[in-house]
């Protein structure tokens, strides 16, 4: 792009939104910050005349629209937004040697601060923020997973100077804490706690959140239980599958509740409880859905038909997010067609059985296959909507949570008392 810094900073700029318009005064205020000459306008135009010229030997184009310019997209990859696509599907894998490789690769795209050739440090700093973040909870992803693997030396090797340089990143702290107790480094591990406690008290005037000091606790007790240590309180184990708790008194509430970032925009990665089919299909048979059988024989299916399983499980968040906003905004009608079309769909495939206790039971039939789950899930959505108790829904009152819950007395702001609520405590309701 040649020697002109203003120019490459232009385009970084507009690369950091590749797809999406970039108003011609946010960009004038990005590049001059608040002393604009009276030509920035004129000046940004010839900008944008002189880089469509260089680019467009490589297919690149710069389009006007409005008030504003952006970048095609065009097929062209941009190394941000692959990192980010990287980082979220790391984040909704279980197979910590899957999650390390994704991770691996995203992290080697960093070449340095962003935009380190072309924007100043004051630039940078209103620019990097949410890229910095993800940067960050990637490296804090692959350290846990590492602690999995058991490589304990190379967590404690990467998080050494980022505790140096975030001393209040809790989470950060917590994982290198683990990974310096499992190292037998127990005394630096407890130092490293003093060390965070202080800043924290001494700068923030808060105490470390519930799960540093949970971390803490187990590394006095000598609690070797430490392998995940931001794994929730409020999870529970599964064949091997974790699910959060129950805690809407109905299990096409849970069901809305296994997404714990309703609050979030975008969602942090790891967010995600439904990370692949089989959750899917295990978390229905915790919820009473489906029984053993169906969940062992649906988890055969998925290995053998793996795509299909993908193409079922992104069904199954589809009709989550519509179940969710047509429970929370009964005025929603499009969101409430999508779910009676799924429970229509379902209806069809239900068989009634007996149970060994003499009572009936209507289960979806499994030569639906691996939208079994999907059904089951659809018809207990259709039995909610249907429900007088509908009417006692809650939105748990933690901002940081919102998961809903059937609140019959009237009396209750969370959704669970040990988990939403305790401000005093800190406590957050979002997955690790």
């Amino acid at each position: 792009m040649g020697s002109r810094r203003q120019e490459r900073c232009l385009l970084g700029v507009l690369l950091l939104d590749a797809g999406r318009v970039v108003d011609t005064e946010r960009l004038i205020d990005l590049l001059w910050s608040d002393r604009p000459p009276a030509s920035a306008r004129g000046t940004v135009q010839t900008y944008i005349g002189r880089l469509r010229g260089s680019l467009s030997p490589y297919g690149v184009r710069i389009s006007t629209r409005g008030e504003g310019y952006l970048v095609e997209g065009d097929g062209h990859r941009v190394d941000v937004d692959e990192f980010g696509e990287l980082v979220r599907r790391a984040g909704a894998v279980a197979d910590p040697a899957e999650r390390v490789r994704l991770l691996d690769r995203g992290l080697a795209l960093w070449r340095g601060p962003l935009l380190a050739d072309a924007a100043d440090a004051e630039l940078r700093d209103r620019l990097h923020g949410a890229v910095e973040e993800l940067r960050l909870v990637a490296v804090e992803l692959r350290a846990e997973a590492r602690l999995a693997l058991g490589q304990h030396a190379q967590a404690i090797t990467e998080l050494m100077p980022l505790a140096d340089a975030y001393p209040t990143r809790e989470q950060l702290v917590g994982v290198l804490m683990t990974a310096l107790y499992q190292g037998a480094r127990q005394a630096d591990a407890l130092r490293l706690y003093r060390t965070t406690r202080r800043v924290l008290v001494d700068e923030l005037g808060i105490e470390p959140g519930p799960r540093l000091r949970e971390v803490h606790r187990r590394i006095l007790r000598g609690d070797h239980r430490l392998d995940r240590p931001g794994r929730p309180v409020y999870e529970v184990r599964v064949r091997d599958e974790s699910l959060p708790w129950s805690v809407g008194g109905h299990p096409a509430l849970d069901f809305c509740n296994t997404f714990a970032g309703w609050g979030q925009e975008p969602p942090l990665p790891g967010s995600e409880w439904l990370r692949g089919y089989r959750t899917l299909a295990v978390w229905a048979g915790h919820a009473g859905l489906l029984d053993d059988v169906s969940v062992s024989r649906l988890a055969l299916l998925a290995r053998r038909d793996p795509g299909r399983a993908e193409e079922v499980l992104a069904e199954a968040r589809r009709l989550r997010t519509a179940l969710h906003d047509c429970l929370v905004d009964p005025d929603d009608r499009p969101a409430f067609d999508v779910v009676a079309r799924s429970a229509e769909a379902a209806a069809k495939v239900l068989v009634f059985r007996r149970e060994t206790d003499g009572r009936g039971h209507w289960w979806p039939d499994l030569t639906a296959g691996l939208r079994t789950p999907l059904h089951a899930v659809a018809w207990s959505a259709a039995q909610l909507l249907a429900d007088p108790r509908r009417l006692a829904l809650r939105v748990c009152a933690d901002e940081r949570c919102g998961w809903l819950f059937l609140d019959e007395s009237g009396l209750r702001r969370w959704c669970s008392l040990g988990t939403c609520g305790n401000s005093a405590a800190g406590s957050v309701c979002h997955s690790a």
